[in-house]
């Protein structure tokens, strides 16, 4: 799946301990696509703006996946910090704030960040820091939860289990992320992608078997004292997504 009307959310900057050429190629496209190419789009998908056909299902899809996530977390979060990595326009920052959490909201697009600082409600601002950058640099402090939601996705699997590895030390409760679940509708979908123009094409998500992710974070020593939890898949028209909870 590779077209900006389909590709569910803007990826997280992060940088693995031993970031190879390749990853270090497909971040410089993801950021390259979400602070240039398709801006404007995630501004009015992100919005109350009509939309057509194809971007209502993702925009359903995506607030059905945002109250999952927000589900799994404390109703009363006041006195704890939540990293929102890939936060996009922030929309999940928002909700979380609005429980009491002190927020710190990072993505790889400075133009999205911008614009999430600029709709975020005055009376949750002063608890959402906005950054872009590296959501996994240790200055960003410790957290009592790590919320991805599709900003992983972009990404090889070892360099996004490397990135949740590494926040988990500096996570005292939950982590909870998402990924492309390999799908033979999702294969479908990604093959549609290609039938758009070069220049429109989101960078491809990386699906993963369920089995896959869970094996690979169990061989991770910092996960070692995790223990997987819940899952859910959002199925709506052309959004696609699996939630995994991980927890101490």
């Amino acid at each position: 799946m590779n077209d900006p009307l389909i590709s569910p959310r803007p990826a997280a900057g992060f940088a693995p301990p031993q970031a190879d050429e390749a990853y270090l190629r497909r971040r410089a496209a993801v950021e390259h696509y979400f602070d240039r190419t398709a801006a404007q789009a995630w501004a009015r998908l992100t919005s109350e703006a009509p939309v057509g056909r194809i971007r209502a299902t993702v925009r359903a899809g995506r607030d059905r996946m945002r109250a999952t996530l927000l589900d799994w977390l404390p109703a009363d979060l006041r006195g704890q910090r939540l990293l929102d990595l890939g936060c996009g326009t922030g929309a999940l920052a928002v909700e979380a704030a609005r429980r009491g959490a002190e927020v710190v909201a990072v993505d790889l697009s400075p133009t999205l960040v911008q614009l999430g600082r600029e709709r975020c409600p005055a009376d949750v601002a002063a608890q959402i820091d906005w950054r872009s950058g590296d959501a996994t640099d240790p200055a960003l402090g410790r957290f009592d939860h790590v919320v991805a939601m599709d900003s992983l996705i972009h990404y090889r699997l070892v360099d996004a289990v490397t990135a949740l590895a590494a926040l988990a030390p500096r996570t005292r409760g939950r982590i909870l992320f998402t990924y492309a679940p390999r799908t033979p509708l999702l294969a479908a979908m990604h093959t549609l992608g290609r039938c758009f123009p070069r220049s429109e094409r989101s960078p491809a998500l990386q699906p993963f078997a369920p089995a896959q992710v869970l094996r690979r974070l169990a061989e991770q020593p910092a996960l070692a004292a995790w223990t997987a939890g819940r899952q859910a898949r959002v199925n709506a028209g052309f959004y696609i997504s699996q939630a995994q909870e991980f927890h101490r």
